[in-house]
């Protein structure tokens, strides 16, 4: 979420690759430029800290020059049940360490989002039998991009056993439920925002505070510019069935209480 979360990634991304021994990692930069949609030079700012994929959601193409910059970088991920006519794709098979594959899939909810995106159940079962996991792809990332924890909580157990991690994004606030399903999915309704939680969902309080106290605004909204909390979801997979053998809740830095599968050093 803005200069704060990307900052915080710059720092922090590198560390935690090395601590943890990551072998994969996405992060979703739906916010990343200016609290609205992501840019190309912040798309490859996010990916040089070490990133292997980044994903986007409903504001994707806020910033006009990710039009060109998702067709330039294929580390670059839209929404799956945007038009078929938009740039870029909305699932792709990635290469990890040891010559493992990973699937990262992006899909739009429906409940109480401003427009009307095609059904992201159908969307992603389509993706899901393409790519079986123990088959085509050692793991698979499905990224659902949402405000009702109810339909990221349905897409969880419809994805139950076919993915690898079912993980939540879009608004701002990580949830208490990281826990592995029944069948095998590593899943939390939201990983949480990386940003400033001095704030109101990452923006600055005076114009949100003024607008609910008041009904009235004075200005835009703007990005809230402390020191920022990383925030995600952990897992381990078993590579013979791709399924999370381990999940952990992750925060870093910033103002929330720490936490993830082990200690980072701090510098």
């Amino acid at each position: 979420m803005g200069r704060a979360g990307r900052a915080a990634i710059t720092e922090w991304l590198p560390k935690l690759r090395q601590a943890w021994r990551l072998d994969f990692v996405v992060v979703n930069g739906e916010n990343a430029s200016h609290g609205a949609g992501l840019t190309g030079a912040h798309a490859k700012l996010i990916l040089d800290a070490g990133a292997d994929v980044v994903t986007l959601g409903d504001h994707a193409f806020d910033q006009k020059d990710m039009l060109q910059a998702i067709e330039a970088d294929k580390r670059i991920i839209r929404p799956l049940n945007f038009a078929k006519e938009c740039p870029g794709v909305g699932a792709r098979v990635f290469d990890a360490t040891n010559g493992r594959k990973v699937l990262v899939a992006q899909v739009l909810g429906q409940v109480f989002m401003k427009r009307p995106f095609e059904d992201p159940f159908s969307q992603v079962d389509a993706v899901l039998r393409k790519y079986p996991m123990g088959g085509l792809v050692q793991a698979a990332l499905i990224d659902v991009h949402c405000e009702a924890t109810s339909e990221k909580m349905a897409m969880g157990h419809f994805c139950d056993g076919r993915a690898s991690m079912v993980v939540g994004t879009h608004t701002h606030v990580p949830t208490a439920d990281a826990q592995i399903l029944p069948r095998g999915t590593a899943f939390q309704s939201d990983a949480g925002m990386t940003g400033d939680y001095d704030s109101v969902i990452g923006m600055d309080k005076g114009e949100p505070m003024r607008r609910f106290v008041t009904g009235m605004s004075k200005g835009r909204f703007t990005p809230a510019e402390g020191a920022a909390t990383v925030s995600g979801l952990y897992a381990e997979t078993d590579d013979r069935t791709g399924r999370a053998t381990r999940v952990e809740m992750v925060r870093q830095g910033g103002r929330l209480s720490a936490s993830g599968p082990g200690p980072v050093e701090a510098g």
